[in-house]
């Protein structure tokens, strides 16, 4: 998960950098690992991006260098790659015209994709990351126009073609050097990106692009508007252009950004986080009431688990975003008639465990994170609330310290369904073996837990809290809860490999080769490409070279960031971060 901002000022003597920068900050709940900026001036890039958070790497003589009257910018919590410096985004290519590209979400074709690139378009893919995929293709889509200047219709073309490339859940904002700012999603629309206007005194607009509203309502924007599925805009000085490239797919935008990942301030395709996660609070009541009502079981209190952070775990992250399940459990206080309580006193300044690697780290932090308040447990049933359950250390924790100071009976409640799933479009869930509901029922979850009790929101309940404010949203991806993935070409074969990649001993060793898809990648001619045939003996050589530099690394454990993406003076464009600090 990542968030994305590009940004065009009407003004071409006004820097955009700042507004950039206040904007990713507001952004920092979607990716902590690393974030970048880059600006155009005449014609020309300028970069600043490293590992770290918004507050740490743009210090003021990074962002006085970042010149220019528009720009992208980058918050990143890597789901495909590594957390290598050279991974920071946004990613660079100087051919055709000078692209800059930052990217949300997850590729679930990387391999055929790397194949392409290599052995047909010829062109270098010097990360890991499925963003600079998305880049290359785009670019490589856009050198085959063969023209000297492009327009408008180039670009739809060129964003129309990868749509049918490339195969997973997107948003993307990208840049062309003296041309204007782009932003396309996904044909199902999964991952979340908008656009606003804000009119200057002279007459003219300034243009926003974001993953989330906050951005615009924050820096004074209006007439937010989500890009569609399969859609893409172009704007320049002059005109902003929309079309929608690849309709006729059921759009289906994952419903855990409403869950957990947004601000609860944001609206995501015309939901108010906040009124949603009210909502889901009020259903889950119901489904309590039902519960306990059916095991003759009394509840004192209502305690809201207060450890929704969504921080990835690094030296950086030590900061927060207001808890998801505060607003779902006092609403179901409220339609229980139940005293809500504050519980546990939250140390802000330790990180969210589920996505914090090591699970003896995970256990350890959870106690540095919370304590719990003897006053509100002792002698009391408890119905403890929380966003949801992944692998079950938080809650497990949460349930023995309640017990500890006291607690008679402990229930735990969750506002989403059992997670039995791995997510593939840019949530860095584990495995399916990792996740506590896989092959468990509640009352086996409970017992794995320590809690008394473990109720669920139902599926239909979590999607009627979201869908009840928009009606037009008839579909959600929702296979972290169901298995089933919404674009149609994800099996057991992908989720194996996903599942080994991902996996705790996994993320201590070298990366695990992704398979090769059974379906050649069609090309917008009507032609195949051929990559899902045997392979050649040149692919052969390639893939033993591939596992004897993945022995290498494996031997060595090599903590550098390895090659460089435009992260220093040598490749790609030159970086201000940390200028002049040696």
């Amino acid at each position: 998960m990542c968030g994305i901002l590009g940004l065009l000022l009407h003004s071409p003597t006004q820097d955009a950098a700042v507004e950039i920068c206040e904007g990713l900050s507001l952004l920092q709940h979607r990716g902590q690992d690393a974030c970048g900026v880059v600006t155009c001036a005449k014609g020309r890039f300028y970069q600043c991006k490293a590992n770290g958070m918004v507050r740490d790497v743009f210090d003021k003589k990074a962002v006085s260098k970042l010149i220019g009257s528009m720009g992208i910018g980058h918050v990143r919590y890597p789901t495909a790659g590594s957390s290598a410096h050279s991974e920071a985004q946004p990613f660079y290519v100087n051919s055709p015209y000078g692209i800059v590209f930052a990217h949300n979400g997850n590729l679930t074709n990387t391999q055929d994709l790397k194949r392409f690139l290599d052995f047909e378009a010829h062109r270098h893919i010097n990360t890991e990351s499925d963003s600079e995929l998305l880049l290359n293709i785009f670019a490589n889509n856009l050198q085959k126009t063969g023209k000297f200047r492009i327009n408008e219709e180039d670009i739809f073309t060129a964003i129309k073609d990868l749509m049918i490339e490339c195969k997973g859940g997107y948003a993307c904002v990208a840049m062309l050097a003296g041309f204007g700012i782009i932003a396309f999603r996904d044909p199902c629309g999964i991952r979340p990106v908008g656009m606003a206007v804000r009119h200057t005194n002279d007459g003219g607009n300034d243009y926003l692009f974001s993953s989330e509203s906050v951005v615009a309502d924050a820096a004074g924007f209006t007439e937010w508007d989500d890009v569609k599925a399969g859609e893409a805009i172009i704007i320049t000085r002059t005109s902003v252009s929309r079309r929608t490239l690849v309709p006729n797919k059921t759009f289906a935008p994952d419903i855990f950004e409403w869950v957990y990942f947004a601000r609860p301030d944001s609206v995501l395709d015309g939901v108010s986080v906040y009124r949603s996660r009210m909502a889901m609070g009020d259903l889950l009541a119901e489904e309590v009431r039902r519960v306990l009502d059916m095991k003759n079981i009394e509840v004192d209190v209502v305690i809201p688990v207060s450890t929704s952070q969504r921080w990835k775990h690094s030296a950086y992250s030590n900061r927060q975003v207001p808890d998801t399940s505060r607003v779902a459990a006092l609403n179901l206080a409220q339609k229980l008639n139940l005293p809500y309580r504050e519980g546990f006193v939250k140390n802000r300044y330790v990180d969210r465990t589920f996505i914090m690697p090591g699970q003896q780290m995970r256990r350890k932090n959870v106690r540095r994170k919370l304590n719990a308040m003897a006053l509100e447990f002792s002698g009391k049933s408890v119905l403890i609330v929380d966003d949801s359950i992944v692998r079950g250390t938080t809650s497990k924790e949460i349930i023995q310290m309640a017990k500890d100071v006291g607690a008679v009976k402990v229930i735990f409640a969750s506002c989403a369904p059992p997670i039995r799933y791995s997510n593939v479009y840019g949530i860095d869930m584990p495995s399916r073996n990792e996740l506590i509901a896989y092959h468990r029922n509640p009352s086996q979850i409970a017992e794995a837990l320590g809690a008394d009790l473990v109720i669920y929101q139902t599926l239909p309940d979590l999607v009627r809290s979201v869908q009840q404010f928009n009606p037009k949203l008839e579909a959600f991806d929702c296979s972290v809860f169901t298995g089933e993935y919404v674009t149609g070409d994800i099996d057991e074969k992908y989720l194996e490999w996903v599942e080994a990649s991902r996996s705790e001993k996994a993320r201590l060793s070298a990366p695990v080769t992704e398979p090769s898809s059974s379906i050649t990648i069609p090309r917008p001619n009507g032609h195949s490409n051929g990559l899902g045939g045997g392979l050649t003996a040149a692919m052969k050589q390639l893939a033993m070279e591939e596992e004897e530099e993945a022995m290498k690394r494996r031997e060595a454990m090599v903590g550098c960031s390895g090659p460089m993406n435009g992260a220093d003076d040598i490749v790609g464009l030159h970086n201000t971060f940390k200028v002049g600090s040696m």
